[in-house]
């Protein structure tokens, strides 16, 4: 469990009583269950104690050090036992859980939704949707197969200012918007200086933390401790995302919220043509050897995207963090006729006009801690699965965002441009590109179809 728990944000400004929704009719909670006990985990397991229509019943996660504490204070929190797994095809075969929410490592989300599915539940998986677009379409697949609603974790959706920046966009606020410009600037320092390997800690199961993908040496610590900083984290726990093995980089953990925003709010469903360049030249090259290793995610990526009716540009970088770019340090700016506006995430939106004329400026209204706006999103799940309607992020909308993060992901390691047929999901007439859609599991785990 992270040092910023569930239970801070389940109880924080007297959440249980002052906030908490009505139970159905009946009184009957749904049985749910979690997937990944870790800080974010945690920050969505309790929006669903916080929902009250929510029996806790099993609590999984390959590191014991996060399933007991969050055991414990489910517990005091709302009286429920939920028991302890550490295999999560265990904990669904035995708890028959109606609601999954599955908070791993990216690498973990498709086995685990897809399972989850299939044994009946509905599913709330935090982003990006997976690790490869094979994974990711299976997750549709299943989904609709199955008939569970499964709720992509894009909270930015139901963030009330969000919300308000996309209506003044699709009401003509900006004009015609020709350009969007996504960026994350994490700031940073100099070359990155490896971890060395360590005992792997009697309470983890780190082949089964690795699962599908390649078996690395352990380079982590103690999930009660601070956290360190992006890069400078051992593999688990928090700092996966750094290594390509387990997810991608800040393109696939920060951009696909921002790609996700502009999907939704300009209607777009997917680029034509995508070139990313990056790599680590202030970082290093990247070390693995048996006793050492560092991170291998680029420490700086730009990334085009070529749509039907815009073009939209991605930047992230791990150095140069600076006060000469005002604002978010995560951010998207919106291009069109009639001015600019600056979509922040903690920093609310700003419309600058193009005749000189006032700002127009909206704060951001987030949740604690963290601020997110899961509560919102957790509330539009529950309404979807009470009604059959499809949720406002849905796993069919999460996937093309997702797509836009692992396409860009694809032409950084093939060092040039790729096309993207959005109907067909392949690249056309490129068997290498194509090869990279999918990759093979490590042997024991099937790929799923």
């Amino acid at each position: 469990m992270n040092r910023r728990s569930f239970l801070h944000g389940a109880l924080a400004a007297g959440a249980i009583s002052g906030r908490a929704r009505a139970a159905d009719q009946s009184g009957r909670r749904l049985r749910t269950a979690l997937i990944g006990a870790g800080w974010w985990g945690g920050n969505v397991l309790g929006e669903a104690i916080a929902s009250r229509q929510c029996e806790i019943v099993g609590i999984c996660d390959v590191d014991q050090r996060a399933v007991n504490p969050t055991v414990e204070k489910v517990t005091r929190l709302n009286g429920d036992r939920p028991r302890k797994y550490r295999d999560f095809r265990e904990m669904l075969d035995r708890e028959k859980p109606e609601i999954v929410i599955v908070t791993t490592p990216d690498h973990w989300h498709a086995l685990c939704t897809i399972a989850a599915v299939r044994a009946g539940a509905h599913v709330y998986v935090d982003k990006p949707t997976a690790h490869t677009i094979g994974e990711s379409q299976a997750m549709v697949r299943a989904a609709r197969s199955h008939g569970r609603v499964v709720q992509v974790g894009t909270h930015r959706r139901t963030s009330p200012h969000m919300i308000q920046a996309r209506d003044f966009i699709r009401g003509g606020g900006v004009g015609t918007v020709g350009m969007v410009r996504c960026h994350l600037n994490a700031g940073g320092t100099g070359p990155e200086q490896p971890l060395p390997t360590v005992a792997v800690p009697p309470e983890l199961d780190w082949d089964l933390w690795c699962g599908p993908a390649p078996l690395r040496q352990f380079n982590g610590g103690d999930p009660s401790q601070p956290d360190a900083g992006a890069g400078t984290r051992g593999i688990h726990p928090r700092g996966h995302r750094q290594y390509l093995d387990y997810a991608n980089g800040y393109l696939g953990d920060a951009g696909i919220h921002w790609f996700d925003l502009v999907l939704w709010i300009t209607g777009e469903k997917w680029p034509r043509r995508i070139h990313s360049t990056g790599g680590r030249p202030v970082r290093g090259k990247p070390v693995l050897t048996p006793t050492e290793q560092t991170s291998d995610a680029p420490d700086h990526q730009v990334v085009h995207y070529g749509f039907e009716s815009l073009t939209m540009t991605w930047e992230s970088r791990l150095f140069g963090g600076n006060g000469a770019e005002r604002g978010d340090v995560a951010a998207a700016n919106f291009y069109g006729t009639k001015g600019t506006l600056h979509l922040g995430y903690r920093g609310g939106w700003t419309f600058y006009p193009a005749d000189g004329g006032a700002a127009r400026h909206e704060p951001a209204r987030l949740n604690d801690p963290d601020g997110q706006n899961i509560r919102e999103l957790w509330a539009d799940f529950l309404d979807a699965i009470k009604t059959g309607r499809r949720p406002v992020s849905d796993i069919e909308e999460g996937h093309r965002s997702t797509n836009c993060s692992l396409l860009g992901m694809i032409s950084y390691r093939l060092g040039r441009s790729i096309e993207w047929d959005g109907v067909k999901e392949v690249i056309p007439g490129d068997a290498a590109a194509n090869q990279l859609l999918r990759r093979a599991y490590r042997k024991g785990w099937e790929y799923p179809a």
